[in-house]
């Protein structure tokens, strides 16, 4: 996803991240700089308790300390503790304890001596959380990865940043997981939907939301491996296999980025069952099959309208 064609008075800022780009954007030009700052700060914070990428995030320690209370920071505390309520309220889709399948597949980086196997993931039952001391505790076996579910939630986090230090309207994308705070433009915030961020050229569809949060999970973008060998990032979390279903690229709109990206990457897992599963929640979501054909739940517009 991207920002279609902003209106001159809005200012906008990117910067590159996570192999993508974050996209800053204010109702009121003055208000950028000090939004920018604000993501930036947010990102960087972010990236050092929550990547699976870097030797030194916490998310790394913790998942070489198997059996240790591992003292955290409330940023990490506070972003597993969304990766479980993401889990609990899927019913394990969209499970943080994915970390070591990914690395077997060689999605992740291996950060450490550790063996990993495919298999049906640990279950996010298996994480235990001690709220008071900010500790957090995994068996041996479990790795967490939160892919699914921090970059939305430092989307969130970071629009509402900058929406208080610019004053103004805000809208934050980090890599296609897109938060908005305070006033909309008049028009609502115009965004292009497509499978990858990166490609505001390709089909899609451009609609416009006013408040929360869109995101969108695809199997085309982030992937290991080359041709027939290539494996795609979204696990299915009782086969620890790569997801084998019906859908392409799913986008949701919700409350809040985290909302959406969670429903988005559980429709993907769900497979033949997902519309049902959104409609019953009343999620608006785009689904698109591997044929390239768009379908429509729970209130999305067909084409062209605003949500």
């Amino acid at each position: 996803m991207g920002l279609a064609a902003p209106a001159e008075a809005l200012g906008r800022a990117e910067f590159p991240i996570w192999g993508g780009h974050a996209v800053v954007v204010v109702t009121e030009q003055a208000g950028l700089s000090a939004a920018l700052a604000h993501v930036k700060r947010t990102v960087a914070a972010f990236d050092l308790a929550c990547s699976s990428f870097r030797e030194d995030s916490e998310l790394a320690l913790l998942n070489q300390s198997p059996g240790e209370d591992v003292v955290v920071s409330k940023l990490l505390f506070d972003a597993v503790r969304e990766a479980i309520r993401a889990a609990r309220l899927t019913g394990g889709a969209v499970d943080p304890t994915v970390g070591q399948v990914l690395v077997a597949h060689r999605i992740n980086p291996p950060l450490s001596n550790q063996p990993v196997r495919i298999a049906p993931v640990p279950g996010y039952t298996v994480v235990k959380l001690d709220e008071p001391n900010c500790s957090i505790a995994l068996p041996a076996g479990a790795q967490l990865d939160l892919g699914a579910t921090a970059k939305a939630l430092a989307a969130d986090t970071a629009a509402s940043a900058a929406r208080t230090a610019a004053g103004c309207g805000v809208l934050v994308g980090l890599c296609g997981d897109i938060a908005v705070a305070g006033e909309s433009p008049e028009r609502g915030w115009q965004i292009r939907v497509t499978d990858d961020h990166r490609d505001g050229d390709a089909p899609g569809q451009t609609i416009a939301i006013q408040a929360g949060g869109l995101a969108t999970s695809s199997v085309t973008v982030r992937r290991s491996g080359d041709g027939p060998d290539a494996v795609h990032h979204l696990m299915n979390p009782g086969t620890g296999h790569p997801v084998d279903g019906p859908w392409r690229t799913v986008t949701v709109t919700a409350a809040s980025c985290l909302d959406a990206n969670t429903a988005s990457t559980a429709a993907i897992v769900l497979g033949d069952d997902a519309p049902d599963w959104l409609e019953q929640r009343g999620i608006p979501a785009r689904l698109v099959d591997h044929n390239g054909t768009a379908h429509y739940v729970a209130g999305w517009p067909a084409e062209g309208d605003d949500l």
